[in-house]
C-alpha cells in the first residue's frame, strides 16, 4: 500500500520536498485496534506545528514519520467488538490508503444524517473545535456580536452558524467575494468583509459592526485580530483557536501591541485545545448531528480527489483554496 511519510522539516511555508510517498505493508490490527480501507483523509491547519522540532500544543513529527491525521474509512478487520467488517468509522489515522485505528477513540459514521467527508468537518474534529471554542469559550448571548477570522473554513463557518442558532448577530473575514457570498446567501452570516479586498479593516468592522464585538473567534490572528482589538467592547471574550497567518513565521513577528486595549474593555482573552473536552465529545457530535439532519446546520467540504494529491491539499490551506472543509478523497 501507499503512504505519506514527512521528508524534512521545512523553513517558513512548507514545499512539496516535505513529503514522501513510499511503498509500504499493509500493518496488522491489535487487541482493540481496527484496520481500515482509507476513503477519505483529513488536512489542518495545525499540521502546520507538527512539522516543527520545537514544542507545540500538537506532538511534532519525527522525520521520517507516516504522517497522521484524521480519516474516514471502511472497517477491514476488527480486533474489537464495538465495530465489525464493513462498518464505516471516523478517527486518527495516517495518510495511508489503509490505516489502523483505536476502537476506543472511533466513532460511527452515519451516511443517513451527513456523507462521510462530513466527519472529518462539521461532525468532527472541526465541529467540536467550533462548538466548544464558541459556547464555552465565547460564551455568546442573546444580541451579542460574533466576530468569526477565518470564518469560511470548517470551524469558522461553523462558529457563525452555531452563534446565530443563539440568537448573536455574526461578521465573519475571509478571502474571496465567493467565500463572503456563501456566509451571507448560504449560511446566514450578517456581513461578511474581504480581507484581500478591504482597504481598511478598522473601517470595515466599525460599518458591519457598529455596536462593536462581544465576541472574537480567532482563527488567523494578525492584522485581522489587530482591528478586532480596537473594537471590543466591555466584557467581550476573545476566543483564541488559530494563528494561521503566522504558522509559516521562522521568527517571532513585531505588530501592534494591542494588550492596553484589554484594560478598558475588560476583555477575556482565552486559548482552545479541543482536547481539553475529550470528555464531552460524545454530547457534542449528538447536537451537531442533530443540526446538521435538521438543516439548522450547513456544511461544505472542498474534495481533493486522490492520496498522491494530499500533500497539495495540505499546502492550499495556506493559499485559502478551500471553502469549508479540506479533505482528500483517497478511495470510493
Amino acid at each position: 500500500m501507499r503512504a505519506w511519510h514527512f521528508a524534512e522539516r521545512p523553513e517558513g511555508e512548507p514545499t512539496l520536498d516535505s513529503f514522501d510517498l513510499r511503498e509500504v505493508d499493509r500493518p496488522t490490527p491489535r487487541f482493540g485496534e481496527l484496520l481500515v480501507r482509507v476513503r477519505y483523509l483529513s488536512v489542518d491547519p495545525y499540521m502546520r506545528g507538527r512539522m516543527r522540532a520545537g514544542e507545540s500544543y500538537a506532538e511534532p513529527w519525527d522525520v521520517g514519520d507516516v504522517l497522521q491525521g484524521g480519516v474516514v474509512g471502511e472497517v477491514v478487520e476488527s480486533e474489537s467488538d464495538a465495530y465489525e467488517a464493513g462498518d464505516l468509522v471516523a478517527g486518527r489515522g495516517t495518510w495511508a490508503e489503509y490505516s489502523v485505528l483505536d476502537a476506543d477513540d472511533a466513532a460511527p459514521v452515519d451516511p443517513a444524517v451527513a456523507d462521510p467527508p462530513a466527519y472529518l468537518g462539521v461532525l468532527g474534529m472541526p465541529g467540536r473545535t467550533a462548538y466548544f471554542g464558541l459556547l464555552e469559550v465565547g460564551d455568546p448571548r442573546p444580541g451579542d456580536t460574533v466576530v468569526v477570522s477565518g470564518a469560511a473554513g470548517a470551524v469558522g463557518s461553523t462558529v457563525g452558524q452555531i452563534a446565530k442558532l443563539n440568537g448573536c448577530r455574526v461578521v465573519g473575514f475571509a478571502g474571496t467575494d465567493e467565500k463572503t457570498a456563501w456566509l451571507t446567501d448560504d449560511l446566514g452570516f450578517d456581513a461578511a468583509i474581504n480581507y484581500r479586498t478591504a482597504d481598511d479593516y478598522r473601517g470595515a468592522l466599525d460599518e458591519a459592526a457598529p455596536d462593536g464585538v462581544d465576541v472574537y473567534f480567532d482563527n488567523v490572528g494578525g492584522p485581522i485580530t489587530d482591528a478586532v482589538f480596537t473594537n471590543l467592547n466591555v466584557d467581550a471574550r476573545v476566543a483564541v483557536c488559530g494563528q494561521i497567518a503566522h504558522y509559516n513565521d521562522e521568527s517571532v513577528p513585531t505588530g501592534p501591541r494591542k494588550l492596553p486595549l484589554l484594560i478598558p474593555s475588560r476583555a477575556k482573552v482565552e486559548g482552545l485545545l479541543v482536547g481539553d473536552y475529550a470528555t464531552r465529545f460524545d454530547a457534542a457530535r449528538e447536537q451537531l448531528e442533530t443540526w446538521v439532519a435538521s438543516g439548522a446546520l450547513a456544511h461544505r467540504e472542498t474534495v481533493v480527489e486522490g492520496l498522491e494529491n494530499a500533500p497539495d491539499a495540505f499546502l492550499g490551506l495556506f493559499s485559502g483554496d478551500n471553502i469549508g472543509k479540506q479533505v482528500v478523497r483517497v478511495a470510493e
